[in-house]
């Protein structure tokens, strides 16, 4: 503005004065139109489309059930409309006993009448979370919340002529007793000519095979904009040395070239459990064999263009220890391939629209080997032993007193390490427990209060374990909930799930560069 008025107020080159005075005033014109870009400021322009939704709302408005089942194999179609139009909010929630539900049930859209999809992955991966598993976090496009079982995205999906949304409930043995949803939309009488199809596409190898990770190969215009990243470790150590890699209208070599895991995911020195809106890491457990991460990155303030087609590939590199107590003298590698299970979603824009010819992994290979105990079929104690109340599958115990005890036997065939996990209940009945694995303790007391009533998955860690009868024990502890309300029935209760035991020696690709370097002519072991 300084500049502006001293050339107003020379008297040297009139014409050029006029040329400067009216070009700064255009530019300081256009700024607000350029800085309204967010949505809330195309909030005071008018709307030019018809609202609309899909959801399994009753059909009878008087009554409540909203929710509606899915038996294993079947398929529950969402939305099917014509266009144009463009899926603005997709929300979702399970109830649903099968404990990977996240794996199990699979997300598919397609557009435009082809028969096979645009999108395909199982819910959870879609929703930022991997490994079946359920955690809550916070992004831009995608949130979880309710302990994970509330799963929200305002991806904007188009389409030109027509949409298809399914879940198919491919678990062989559990229903899903109700699924809830809303798809808001909007019905447009045209979409611009430029516009671009949603994609998603869920890819893993179990093992990671030797050679770089593909998270992505397409063909077409477009551009990239997210990753979801899951890793099961099968060694201890550091998994994420590996850099990505993304090669742009065949290239031979890559014109976006990274400098580590964490580093794409922007974290650095390792991971940790954190969520902004862009980025994140959404499950981290550590650096132990068994152990379980899922992260993403979201490309929405850069995405990455593409005019013919895209392969993003990443290296699946990192330390491997040994089980010695000093690990700095345990270290077999820095930068060695690492045989963990490795899966991902890819998120992109494209046309024309791509489908995909290899068929989803089946949820056999996308599951780890889990055997799930229901408590209402386990042999267990309790003391007092009154009011525990087996309601199939859950078990609940309300003793009415903080000195209770109750325990579970359970069996495992093989010697092996393993991994265990509860699906706790937690209610605002319940108490403090500290659990116990053959009388020796696990971590920390767990609260199980909470004012509302949810189940909630829980580690119990990873040990080695015999052939035989082994034996968890829950004690009561006198502490008072750090939810404890005044008014709060005093019931110090406890309510188990799900027990689920996995053995990492029946996960291929556990401890193999371990036993190769310890002993190369040793097989690894499965």
């Amino acid at each position: 503005m300084r500049l502006l008025f001293w050339y107003i107020n020379t008297g040297e080159n009139v014409a050029m004065n006029k040329i400067l005075v009216i070009g700064l005033l255009t530019s300081i014109a256009l700024i607000p139109a350029a800085i309204a870009q967010t949505p809330l400021d195309q909030l005071i322009h008018t709307q030019n489309y018809e609202a609309r939704r899909c959801s399994s709302s009753n059909a009878d408005l008087n009554k409540n059930g909203d929710g509606a089942g899915i038996k294993p194999g079947a398929t529950r179609v969402l939305m099917d409309e014509d266009g144009p139009g463009i899926v603005t909010h997709f929300w979702n929630t399970v109830a649903a006993y099968d404990p990977f539900s996240g794996r199990s049930l699979v997300l598919r859209v397609f557009y435009d009448h082809l028969e096979k999809p645009s999108v395909e992955a199982p819910l959870g991966d879609f929703f930022g979370v991997g490994h079946g598993a359920q955690k809550n976090f916070t992004s831009l496009p995608v949130t979880a919340s309710s302990h994970g079982r509330s799963r929200t995205c305002y991806w904007r999906m188009p389409f030109q002529k027509h949409i298809k949304i399914t879940v198919t409930n491919e678990s062989p043995t559990y229903d899903v007793d109700s699924f809830y949803y809303y798809i808001d939309w909007q019905k447009h009488v045209q979409l611009p000519q430029d516009t671009t199809y949603f994609h998603a596409h869920y890819r893993q190898q179990h093992p990671a095979q030797p050679g770089n990770y593909t998270i992505l190969e397409t063909q077409g215009k477009g551009h990239y904009v997210g990753t979801v990243y899951s890793v099961h470790q099968m060694e201890t150590g550091w998994f994420g040395e590996g850099d990505d890699f993304f090669y742009i209208d065949g290239a031979k070599t890559p014109q976006l070239r990274g400098t580590g895991t964490e580093d794409y995911f922007n974290d650095a020195w390792g991971f940790r459990e954190f969520y902004t809106p862009y980025h994140g890491v959404t499950l981290y457990e550590g650096v132990l064999t068994g152990d379980r991460v899922s992260a993403y990155r979201w490309h929405i303030q850069d995405p990455i263009p593409f005019n013919q087609s895209l392969r993003l590939d990443i290296e699946h590199k990192g330390s491997v220890f040994n089980d010695r107590a000093n690990l700095l003298t345990s270290e077999l590698g820095s930068f060695l391939e690492r045989p963990d299970w490795v899966s991902s979603v890819a998120f992109w824009y494209q046309t024309p629209v791509h489908t995909f010819d290899t068929p989803l992994p089946p949820v056999e290979t996308r599951i780890p080997p889990y055997t799930v105990l229901l408590p209402s079929n386990l042999t267990y104690r309790a003391d007092p032993p009154f009011l525990v109340i087996p309601q199939n599958p859950f078990l609940i115990y309300a003793p009415n007193q903080p000195n209770a005890t109750i325990e579970f036997d359970f069996e495992v065939q093989k010697d092996g390490r393993y991994r265990i996990d509860a699906v706790f209940l937690y209610s605002v009945l319940a108490g403090v427990y500290q659990p116990y694995l053959d009388n020796v303790p696990l971590g920390k007391a767990i609260d199980f209060v909470l004012v509302n009533h949810d189940p909630v998955w829980d580690s119990l860690d990873t040990h080695d374990l015999k052939a035989g009868k082994h034996t968890l024990k829950f004690v009561g502890q006198p502490q008072i909930p750090a939810q404890q309300r005044a008014l709060m029935p005093k019931l110090n209760g406890f309510g188990l799930a799900a027990l689920t035991l996995l053995r990492l020696d029946d996960m291929e690709g556990y401890n193999a560069v371990l036993h190769t370097k310890t002993n190369p002519e040793k097989t690894p072991k499965n």
